[in-house]
């Protein structure tokens, strides 16, 4: 995330360990600026780097009332009276070591960040964030006296290696804030705590998160409920996969009805993609609109998960990528399987 005129107006540092696992918690007593250009410049990097798209989110609470929200209270108050930053820091912490309950949680340094002149969206705002470093790496060091040199090591964190973070933006509060979050063992099954349980997050009602979540649906039914439900082979699957891919890359905005029609063609067909369009979004609590226009971003983050690849024992990866009446499926004489291919230009 680049961020050219952005700059650390406070940092707090506390460890938070693992509090099922006997681990404690220590907290710092001052604030801990940045004792050179160099020091800021590397902690902008280790800070910000990791945030590639802007995938934003929301505080969130199970009744609805985000004001509930531990963290986004946290954020308010900080926002308010910037001079505040240690004291929340001390709270959010404190937080963090509450619900840092499943034996699996890493135990690390906790960063509290209060950030001036951030952009987001074409605006300069405030923005705190939220850093958790859980992995040490050794690095060596060797010392020089003149001639003579030795080799001593030291262990510390990477600046290029950011394992949790999040970013709060001061904007649409009233929404409960929008934020990024970053989680490098979020798919470490039990260890899924930094942006459900800490933070409380639900994606934004966005063009982004909408874009998403449509490609994610179109993919996981044909490629569960569409080969069960229907006859039909592996190229007709790529090729439906390469259908749902192209609507969204050739179409500006996303319209439901135009979509089934496109894609899936036949009545049954689209009555069953809808059936299982309704039960993922009930299953995972979406609410997914009939028509926004497409993010060209999610597009291209979701194209590198729809799979066109034939896979042909252990020999051969067809890759199927248009016309699917090109290539025919046929059985020999002897039984064999085989695929033949039409093309007109060769390259």
């Amino acid at each position: 995330m680049e961020q050219s005129n952005c700059r650390i107006e406070g940092m707090s540092i506390h460890h938070v360990g693992n509090k099922t696992n006997g681990e404690a918690l220590v907290l710092s007593d001052a604030v801990a600026a940045p004792a050179s250009d160099k020091l800021h410049t590397l902690l902008m990097q280790y800070f910000l780097s990791a945030f590639g798209t802007a995938e934003y989110y929301t505080f969130s609470f199970s009744n609805g009332d985000v004001s509930l929200n531990p963290v986004f209270r946290f954020a308010q108050q900080c926002f308010d009276t910037p001079s505040t930053l240690h004291s929340i820091s001390i709270d959010m912490a404190r937080h963090l070591y509450e619900v840092s309950a499943h034996p699996q949680i890493k135990a690390g340094d906790l960063f509290v960040v209060y950030f001036r002149d951030m952009e987001i969206e074409n605006h300069i705002v405030d923005a705190i964030g939220i850093f958790k470093a859980e992995n040490q790496q050794v690095f060596l060091l060797p010392e020089w006296e003149q001639t003579r040199v030795a080799v001593n090591y030291a262990e510390g964190i990477s600046a290029d290696k950011l394992d949790k973070g999040c970013l709060i933006f001061n904007v649409q509060q009233e929404e409960g804030y929008r934020v990024c979050t970053v989680d490098k063992a979020s798919r470490q099954g039990d260890a899924q705590f930094w942006k459900d349980h800490f933070l409380m997050l639900k994606p934004c009602g966005d063009e982004f998160h909408h874009t998403k979540e449509l490609l994610t649906i179109a993919r996981q039914y044909v490629t569960q409920q569409f080969a069960e439900e229907f006859d039909v082979s592996k190229t007709d699957q790529i090729d439906l996969l390469n259908r749902s891919l192209g609507y969204f890359k050739t179409h500006q905005a996303f319209d439901k009805e135009e979509f089934e029609q496109e894609v899936f063609h036949h009545p049954e067909m689209i009555r069953s993609f809808q059936q299982f369009n309704d039960d993922y979004c009930h299953k995972h609590e979406l609410d997914i609109s009939d028509g926004f226009d497409i993010s060209r971003q999610a597009v291209k983050n979701q194209a590198r998960i729809f799979k066109s690849v034939l896979k042909l024992d252990k020999n051969f990866h067809i890759y199927i990528h248009g016309n699917k009446d090109m290539i025919e499926k046929g059985v020999d004489a002897d039984g064999r399987k085989y695929y033949k291919i039409y093309f007109e230009n060769e390259s």
